[in-house]
């Protein structure tokens, strides 16, 4: 029910060694789907009163547990104003076997008044490797909204000339994992929300489905505080241009994905003279609808499933039909199944339409992994839900002790609705049920709630939309991938002609993003760009 943006990257086991736990003989590497927000009762006790400590310099906790003092709220730094942030002194500390180095910088809670309270932002970097060539740094960030920057550091597999040249600088957005974090519900109750169902279509559904979403909006307000409304897109700009003084650069470096494009292209409109080189791989149009992007996004999962399923049938044996007919009807039919009747699994939980449908999607984000679709689906029509719960539990970040490895459940609806708020009444969804039915008559079910998850939100924009178009930044790198299921092609297309210098790169293929996905062509011309500066020519397919 909450709209879905394009988001983080999960690591999670193989399929093949999920009966047997993650032992590490494989692994699953699924760009995943934006987390929903579909959650239920509060948090067992608020947020303790702000602390007006200095941050460590270290890497704070991805949350902070009921009844800890904070240390990520406070004074920030000495001085008046917004300079006060720009002109900070920060201390970079060893963190990693790598030589990688960690530091906590403050940021305003609000930039309509710097100087009222400040938050931090957590960040991590690799220095460069060859520091004679080194050019500056090159901030990254995976999508979301909620990924973490600091964990991307972690698996994203840039070229050896890039490394050489940049220090490679991940950092967690305001609001997610260990920066600030926003917070909602407990470990429990998410686990009640990721579970509900995602296609109510009942009276006594619907009713349930407002209840856990207001429960869910109540937490937010109770636990996160003052941030909650202060998380939007715009305002992580800013912070990212603080951070640009802070590392001593007078431009910005930056590759995002997914919905780290959105937020790229939102630095560039408010800073489009800042901008040096700027990649955007698995692009978002900012311009289009919300209600076009759900739709939109719909119709990228159907063609991501369809191009599974052609390759299920072509392999021979494929569990859903011979037919992509028959195999979408099959997968419906399984769906309304597990409505009725949740399957047991290799634990104590049982997969709901809520986790089959999670599990179904993960493996969409890349076809190394549609294998292990074949194999989650060929359990699960057996009647054992082991193998879709634990893609699920990949999507979600969820550990097998029950615990979240991350807030990203909690924060991408927060983000959402502050940028685009969109208000849906019942009576509007059902109605516009047949565009998403037409878009998706597998995933449009679940698609059309989408709307929903902003129609009560508490807090409301402080931001007016930038322009775009940023006039005055140098050439701007925006990759598609043609069947790409979160982050439909045509965005990329777009986005690129919004920008005055948007350079179109596009990749023939299907999954999340281009760059690191096994394509030379797209690889070779994202790492010439960032150290030569010089960007490909525009329209290149590769």
């Amino acid at each position: 029910m909450a709209r879905r943006k394009p988001s983080l990257v999960v690591a999670a086991c193989a399929a093949a060694s999920l009966l047997a736990g993650c032992s590490g003989a494989a692994t699953i590497a699924s760009k995943s789907p934006a987390s929903t927000s579909r959650s239920s009762a509060p948090r067992s006790s608020p947020a303790p009163p702000p602390s007006t400590a200095a941050p460590s310099q270290g890497l704070p906790p991805r949350s902070v547990a009921p009844n800890t003092p904070r240390r990520d709220f406070g004074p920030g730094p000495a001085g008046h104003g917004l300079q006060r942030f720009y002109h900070q002194h920060v201390t970079w500390k060893a963190c990693g076997p790598r030589g990688d180095q960690c530091a906590t910088i403050w940021v305003p809670l609000d930039y309509h008044h710097p100087d009222g309270q400040s938050i931090i932002i957590a960040t991590k970097r690799q220095p460069a490797t060859d520091p004679a060539e080194r050019e500056g740094s090159l901030f990254i960030n995976p999508g979301g909204p909620g990924g973490s920057g600091i964990d991307y550091l972690s698996y994203v597999d840039f070229g050896s000339s890039v490394t050489a040249h940049y220090d490679i600088v991940g950092f967690d957005p305001r609001g997610v994992g260990r920066s600030t974090p926003v917070e909602c519900v407990s470990d429990r109750a998410l686990d009640t929300y990721v579970a509900s169902d995602p296609t109510p279509d009942t009276a006594a559904e619907i009713r349930r489905m407002q209840q856990l979403w207001t429960h869910f909006t109540r937490g937010c307000v109770q636990h996160t505080g003052p941030l909650l409304g202060h998380v939007s897109t715009i305002e992580a700009a800013k912070d990212m241009d603080i951070l640009r003084a802070v590392v001593g650069d007078a431009k910005l470096n930056y590759f995002g994905a997914s919905y780290g494009t959105y937020l790229g292209a939102t630095y560039a409109a408010l800073f489009p003279t800042k901008v040096r080189r700027m990649v955007l791989d698995g692009a978002i149009d900012p311009l289009e609808s919300p209600h076009a992007s759900e739709i939109g996004q719909a119709a990228g999962f159907q063609r991501a499933l369809d191009a599974y399923l052609r390759y299920c049938i072509g392999q021979g044996s494929c569990p859903l039909g011979s037919s992509v007919p028959a195999a979408e009807q099959r997968l419906n039919a399984f769906f309304k199944q597990v409505d009725r009747h949740p399957l047991p699994t290799s634990s104590s939980r049982r997969l709901t339409e809520g986790l089959a449908w999670l599990g179904v999607i993960v493996p969409l984000y890349s076809r190394a992994n549609w294998q292990y679709e074949t194999l989650a689906l060929s359990q699960a029509l057996q009647g054992n839900g082991a193998i879709l719960l634990r893609l699920s539990d990949a999507y979600t970040s969820r550990n097998p002790d029950g615990t979240y490895k991350d807030n990203s459940m909690q924060v991408q609806s927060a983000v959402n609705c502050l940028d685009k708020p969109e208000h849906a009444t019942l009576k509007q969804i059902e109605a516009g049920k047949g565009a998403f039915l037409k878009a998706s008559p597998v995933f449009g079910p679940a698609a059309m709630w989408w709307p929903y998850a902003c129609s009560n939100w508490p807090k409301k924009p402080s931001w007016p939309q930038p322009d775009y178009a940023a006039p005055g930044a140098p050439p701007i790198v925006v990759i598609g991938t043609t069947r790409d299921p979160a982050t439909p092609y045509e965005q990329a297309v777009r986005l690129s002609k919004e920008l005055d210098s948007g350079v179109l790169l596009s990749r023939n293929g299907d999954g999340h993003t281009a760059y690191d996905s096994g394509n030379p062509c797209i690889d070779d011309a994202v790492n010439n760009y960032l150290v030569t500066g010089t960007p490909p020519k525009p329209g290149t397919m590769c």
